[in-house]
């Protein structure tokens, strides 16, 4: 099969937004745990850069972990899903 421009235009979209779809989550469980932490040391005036860099990466990999699984399948479908075009 010919990639036309649109094709390759919609192969990209797609990519990307599956791509978002899997990044998003985890994104969003850093920038909770991040600003957890950063409230919790403001109040007990805690001032440690590092600090928020194990927690934040303890939580993702958890989330990380937890997701597996529908992470796998978004792959697996877009995969299947690109392999029917060729």
């Amino acid at each position: 099969m010919i990639l036309y421009d649109e094709n390759s235009v919609e192969l990209i979209r797609q990519t990307l937004m599956v791509t978002l779809k899997i990044a998003v989550p985890l994104l969003t469980a850093g920038m909770i745990i991040g600003l957890l932490i950063s409230l919790v040391q403001s109040i007990t005036s805690i001032q440690d850069q590092t600090l928020t860099f194990v927690p934040k990466i303890v939580g993702v990999i958890l989330i990380a972990i937890l997701l597996l699984p529908w992470i796998i399948g978004s792959i697996l479908v877009f995969t299947a899903e690109m392999l029917q075009l060729f």
